[in-house]
């Protein structure tokens, strides 16, 4: 549990200070469940690449093959990069038993440029089974789209007798995307528990004086593109662990001079210390300044990660006091304590 101690902390907090404002904005760190959670008893992983083109549909690639200066093999290194990166990842996490990818499935690694048909449970079954793994891993799709476009330009080149002279050239731009698509199969479960597609850009130039000569002269243009892929692989291992994100809250500093000096010890971190200053002011006559302190109140609970309580100031500071801002901070309580229950289940699983 100690994950849940530190979902709101005290650390790297940081203002954003508005002179002219009744309040100022702070950030604190938040994390939110893994976008798809595996159950505790899932300690064998298998990855599996189905990322090859069919053999009916070779020529989709052929535009890539005919622009890629560096091969044929683009997609396939690419592809091998990507599966190669999420076991690493999985592994780094030190969660399972056993992260291995699963070669010799000939009839698995049917793929296109889209999203193929799902493998049946039968298929599933049988891998999962021969290769004794819990979840399996799919590499759906893996496919680079090259557009290039050529400009006529001038370029410098030294003539016979070594004096360089502007001749006509050309200069080309390749465009390529990343396209990439993931699964995840349950057996057990019998549930796909992910099915994620994204994209990744990149752009390429170089010059020459026809567009062959220009092509040549760009450099590591696979290298870049597997190790991005690399990098896809390494961000796809990230859905299935909880995530950790900043989030912005303001908080009220005018009203009485104790906020005024509340808001100088919050900006010198001691927020505990500013808390005692709004405390005194929830029972002020004035409404209005005892909506504020109510408000600031909630934020302190979130700061230190109680948000029951920060619910309960939240819910009197617009309830009481009718402050416009509480009814939102309500709302944003109530999402962040129904993801720090989704959190909670899933590492009890």
């Amino acid at each position: 549990m100690k994950i849940l101690n530190q979902i709101f902390t005290l650390a790297s907090i940081g203002l954003l200070l508005t002179s002219c404002s009744a309040t100022n904005q702070l950030t604190m760190s938040a994390i939110d469940p893994a976008p798809v959670p595996l159950a505790a008893d899932v300690i064998h992983i298998g990855i599996i690449n189905r990322s090859l083109p069919a053999e009916g549909n070779i020529g989709l690639d052929t535009i890539d093959k005919i622009v890629s200066a560096e091969g044929k093999n683009l997609d396939k290194d690419g592809a091998e990069a990507a599966i190669t990166s999420l076991k690493s990842e999985l592994e780094r996490l030190q969660r399972f038993d056993k992260v291995a990818i699963l070669d010799g499935i000939p009839e698995v690694r049917k793929g296109l440029g889209v999203l193929p048909a799902a493998l049946t449970w039968d298929q599933v079954d049988e891998i999962c089974a021969t290769f004794d793994v819990d979840v399996l891993f799919s590499l759906a799709f893996y496919d680079t789209d090259t557009k290039a476009s050529v400009q006529a330009t001038e370029m410098e080149l030294p003539n016979p007798i070594g004096i360089k002279a502007k001749v006509p050239a050309v200069a080309i731009t390749l465009r390529t995307k990343i396209q990439n698509g993931w699964r995840i199969y349950d057996p057990a479960s019998k549930e796909i528990l992910d099915e994620y597609t994204f994209d990744n850009n990149l752009v390429f130039s170089g010059q020459g004086i026809n567009p062959i000569k220009a092509v040549k002269t760009i450099m590591n243009r696979k290298e870049q593109i597997v190790e991005t892929s690399s990098y896809i692989g390494d961000y796809y291992a990230k859905r299935i662990t909880p995530q950790s994100h900043r989030v912005t809250r303001d908080y009220f500093v005018k009203g009485t001079d104790k906020f005024e000096i509340a808001m100088r010890r919050a900006q010198s971190g001691k927020w505990n210390s500013a808390a005692e200053l709004w405390k005194e002011e929830v029972s002020n006559s004035d409404g209005k300044i005892a909506g504020r302190a109510c408000y600031n109140m909630a934020i302190i609970n979130e700061i230190n990660g109680d948000l029951d309580t920060a619910l309960d100031w939240a819910q009197r500071s617009y309830a009481d006091y009718d402050t416009k801002e509480a009814l939102r901070y309500v709302n944003i309580l109530k999402f962040r304590m129904a993801q720090k229950r989704e959190l909670k289940r899933q590492l009890a699983k």
